[in-house]
């Protein structure tokens, strides 16, 4: 299944029935007076959120979606079937903006989360409503309302737990198809990884955490460079980031664990100023392969300057995953100054 995260429609809610102007003819009933019932009302657009759901692909296909009308009203006094809600299920974490105005109208955050985006039109009240002692027989009856329409701009955000966050082929695949059932692609080269990838990671004592797998970012993604533009959104929601940096032989001249480091949050910086304030773990990567600008502990001295703590680990062989794993628990779960559960 392809991973669609944005999506353009256009929805119509159903217009409101016109009301009925219709005048009682009954043998032996003279002067029967106004009949006529109120139209019924129109269906709204209603979104659901359903968390079996995990990409917006359906509404690639279809982008015009009409909830049905009311009926008119009839005679003998019958009122007209109000039109039903037209459901559209998107998946949980989508968000919905009107694409003319920018206006955020709902954020599906939970399952089963509704929100009606189109109202429908109102029915128009038929004569009976009119009569009075100087109008027995009034012929005029209400019009239904034109049901509200536009269009939507759908964006869904990824929902987790833990973000991993690094320049392209630094392992976050690998840690991902490691600390949890996820199977992403893994390769030797950059973007291997182009869609993001969810994962389930259980510790002992039945803890668990849903880790969020985007594609490496590099500098200027924030402007659309690579993919990180695309899909930078996915980690706003998240409670925690998990950035993963490397320094072997591979990474160039220009690349080194602090430079990385200050260049993938500038770029979260420019895209969203508040994921600045997310929590992180910094992890230097790919230990078994060794390190091209110090020593270990030269590393561990830069980040300490910063008042970072650089964990290690190598995600192919898993030395020091279970400790990071433990840090990003903590760092989620457990509050300053309180005992882990």
């Amino acid at each position: 299944m392809h991973f669609i995260d944005e999506a353009t429609i256009y929805v119509k809610a159903g217009d409101g029935g016109n009301g009925s102007a219709a005048m009682r003819r009954e043998a032996k009933v003279a002067h029967g007076g106004p009949c006529g019932g109120d139209g019924g009302d129109g269906g709204s657009v209603v979104f659901v959120a359903d968390h079996q759901l995990s990409t917006l692909l359906d509404f690639r296909y279809q982008r015009h979606y009409k909830a049905p009308s009311g009926e008119p009203g009839r005679n003998q006094d019958q009122y007209g079937a109000a039109g039903e809600d037209l459901v559209l299920r998107v998946p949980v974490g989508t968000v919905i903006r009107d694409q003319g105005t920018g206006d955020l109208l709902a954020d599906l955050e939970t399952d089963r989360a509704r929100a009606v985006v189109a109202q429908g039109g109102k029915g128009g009240r038929g004569n009976i409503h009119f009569k009075t002692a100087w109008n027995q027989a009034p012929r005029t009856a209400e019009p239904g309302t034109l049901g509200v329409e536009r269009t939507l701009a759908l964006e869904l955000k990824l929902l987790a737990d833990v973000g991993l966050l690094g320049y392209p082929n630094v392992g976050k695949s690998t840690f991902i198809s490691k600390v949890s059932r996820a199977r992403p692609k893994v390769a030797d080269y950059p973007f291997t990884t182009l869609v993001p990838n969810l994962g389930v990671v259980r510790l002992s004592d039945e803890r668990s955490f849903v880790v969020a797998d985007i594609p490496g970012l590099i500098e200027g993604a924030a402007d659309g460079a690579g993919l990180g533009h695309q899909f930078l959104r996915h980690v706003e929601r998240c409670r925690a980031l998990l950035h993963i940096v490397e320094d072997t032989f591979t990474t160039g001249p220009d690349r080194a664990p602090l430079v990385d480091f200050d260049v993938i949050n500038a770029e979260l910086k420019r895209f969203a100023p508040g994921l600045t304030m997310t929590p992180q773990v910094v992890v230097l990567n790919k230990l078994d392969a060794g390190t091209s600008h110090g020593t270990v502990d030269e590393l561990r001295a830069q980040f300490a300057k910063r008042g970072i703590e650089l964990f290690t680990m190598s995600a192919a062989t898993g030395e020091g995953v279970e400790r990071v794993l433990e840090a990003l628990w903590r760092l989620i779960f457990v509050k300053p100054g309180s005992q882990p559960a």
